[in-house]
């Protein structure tokens, strides 16, 4: 198989738990050609801004050398418009013109499985129980995979291939230089030393724990020596509001684009929230975690591969129906728990 396509679209924390099963292809097929089909909002994830286009095996693009950008979202939007048309038979057409040999769809939704039949490859694998089950019609290899992570089944996927888990010297994720600069010009601006990441926000409602609550652990952070600074992507505003609100003066907002937060989060000494992307981000740049985990699973989603604290209510159901309203067990978790898991962490860094 000497071109390989990878089907993962979204979202942050997805593409992220897929980075480690994608380092495995490339350290045990170093001479293959990697395409990655994503959206176009988390292509930073792959690449920085200017080298989406140029060859792969870079700081600026470790894992892949090809990136196919797609925007189902507005696709959705308007369905029926020429210009939809138009860009979705243009993504095809590139995709097929590749030539792939092998499509691996590690989203296991009917669109990603879709892209995957859709490259021309003769091999297509996704899971044997994927997400929707009318995504595995379209695999020529169905793959079970038994262990409880995310990350553990995308790698398992991928082992199927006859992939080896091996240490690899690769970066997981892009450096953009601009990005850098931006983040040592900004931290300097604010007067920040070390910091914490505090992220209030989630990808639907029943994952957010208070951002009052978030707000008060912002001053236990302080307390400690560290500078709290809240995160906060599109959507998420009056999350972050909230939260400076109820700091007391603790606390900063700050609004980074995919590439600029992967730059701060490389400086964080610390990160806590919810099951999000961000958190994943932290997780895979081996920042110390404390996650807030309400209807989520997280033996499924939880931190990986660092050092962390998770939290979560007996009361709490597993549950992924996407609920707006809040997860009655998050808010059986304190103020004083989050804060204690602070302490904690801090304590034992160097132990």
């Amino acid at each position: 198989m000497e071109r390989i396509l990878i089907v993962r679209l979204g979202a942050m924390g997805d593409v992220v738990c897929t980075l480690p099963a994608v380092a495995a292809l490339r350290a045990s097929r170093p001479d293959a050609q990697l395409g990655w089909v994503i959206e176009e909002r988390w292509a930073d994830l792959l690449a920085s801004g200017g080298s989406h286009l140029g060859p792969g095996g870079s700081r600026q693009k470790p894992l892949v050398d090809a990136i196919h950008l797609v925007d189902t979202k507005a696709w959705r939007a308007a369905p029926f418009s020429d210009e939809t048309w138009r860009e979705v038979a243009a993504v095809f057409r590139e995709i097929r013109g590749s030539r792939y040999d092998l499509a691996i769809d590690f989203q296991g939704l009917w669109k990603s499985a879709l892209f995957a039949r859709g490259s021309g490859a003769a091999m297509v694998v996704g899971f044997a129980q994927p997400k929707e089950r009318l995504a595995a019609l379209l695999y020529t290899r169905r793959i079970a995979v038994a262990a409880p992570h995310i990350l553990e089944q995308n790698l398992e996927l991928a082992e199927s291939l006859a992939v080896e888990r091996r240490p690899s010297s690769v970066e997981l994720l892009p450096y953009d230089p601009a990005a850098e600069s931006w983040c040592d010009a900004e931290l300097k601006r604010r007067a920040v030393g070390q910091f914490a990441i505090l992220s209030p926000g989630a990808g639907w409602g029943a994952k957010v724990w208070p951002a009052e609550r978030y707000g008060e652990v912002a001053r236990a952070v302080t307390g400690t020596g560290l500078a709290a600074l809240v995160n906060f992507g599109p959507g998420e505003e009056e999350l972050a509001k909230g939260a400076v609100a109820a700091s007391g003066g603790s606390a900063q907002a700050i609004r980074c684009s995919v590439g600029e937060l992967i730059a701060l989060t490389r400086r964080a000494r610390l990160f806590i929230g919810g099951d999000s992307g961000p958190m994943h981000l932290a997780a895979a740049l081996k920042v110390p975690v404390i996650a807030i985990f309400g209807p989520t699973d997280p033996a499924r989603n939880g931190p990986y591969g660092t050092r962390s604290i998770v939290l979560r209510s007996s009361s709490s159901a597993t549950s992924y129906s996407h609920r707006e309203g809040m997860d009655a067990g998050l808010q059986d978790i304190s103020v004083e728990q989050v804060s204690g898991a602070v302490r904690q962490l801090l304590e034992t860094e160097h132990a």
